[in-house]
């Protein structure tokens, strides 16, 4: 078997650590034979990135922080030296002041408002902008959302209405890349223990709950969002864009 993407280039954006999400998509593109490069978001991360890339045989690895237009536009331009053809691109980038995810919903920053959106939702226009550039024979973007873009989650706080922005964006990209054949797409996982949602208060409570409500009366594991990830980077999903892929054990379909 060569794979569903055999000879596919994926720029996978977010790979922080091995428990990350994104770190489970780029080792699912590897295994169905795409060739990966991965993004850090500045020099002290390096390392760490590093790391994961000689996991992949070595990976191309690209500096890129994505609140900087310019820092994307370069970034693209470097990728653009080792995958001259871009074939898709895994957006896995979130973040919001740590503060605002804290006590009530209405006390949230200004401040704070504009970087969760800044970084979680508008990164994702500046990313696609820069990456078409790449994506001559089309291909597929892929984001990472969550279910406090439409229902009250305690404690997601101002990563809520930053998730219902991305996925409003992933609508409007679809509509406006779609005649090139790039395809864009969210996958709205279930909630997965990783570093960056152990920050969130009571999140165990959260697991624990929904074990005992999906209707598969469990949790999802990162594996299964990442084959989620790889279909709709694939050839197989061809005909899907501007959707929002539920991979969550059914909890959208009772909650």
């Amino acid at each position: 078997m060569s794979g569903l993407l055999h000879d596919k280039n994926i720029l996978v954006m977010g790979a922080a650590n091995q428990r990350s999400i994104a770190w489970s998509i780029a080792e699912a593109v590897h295994r169905e034979g795409g060739r990966v490069a991965l993004t850090y978001q500045a020099e002290r991360l390096k390392g760490r990135v590093t790391r994961l890339a000689d996991e992949l045989g070595g990976a191309p690895m690209i500096e890129c922080d994505v609140a900087d237009d310019d820092a994307v536009r370069r970034a693209v331009d470097r990728l653009a030296e080792t995958m001259p053809v871009l074939h898709g691109v895994v957006h896995s980038i979130a973040w919001a002041p740590a503060e605002d995810l804290q006590g009530s919903f209405v006390e949230t920053t200004r401040t704070g408002f504009a970087q969760a959106n800044d970084i979680s939702s508008y990164s994702l226009i500046a990313v696609a902008r820069e990456a078409r550039r790449l994506m001559t024979e089309g291909g597929a973007v892929v984001t990472m959302t969550y279910a406090g873009s439409w229902r009250v989650i305690p404690n997601y706080n101002v990563m809520g209405p930053a998730k219902a922005s991305l996925e409003s964006s992933v609508r409007y990209l679809a509509a406006d890349l779609g005649p090139a054949g790039v395809r864009v797409n969210a996958v709205s996982a279930g909630p997965i223990a990783t570093v960056a949602a152990r920050t969130i208060k009571d999140f165990s409570g959260m697991l624990d709950l929904l074990e005992s409500h999906t209707p598969l009366r469990r949790n999802v594991t990162a594996d299964e969002v990442a084959d989620a990830a790889v279909f709709l980077l694939s050839d197989l999903a061809r005909a899907i864009t501007g959707e929002v892929v539920h991979v969550d054990a059914g909890a959208h379909a009772v909650t």
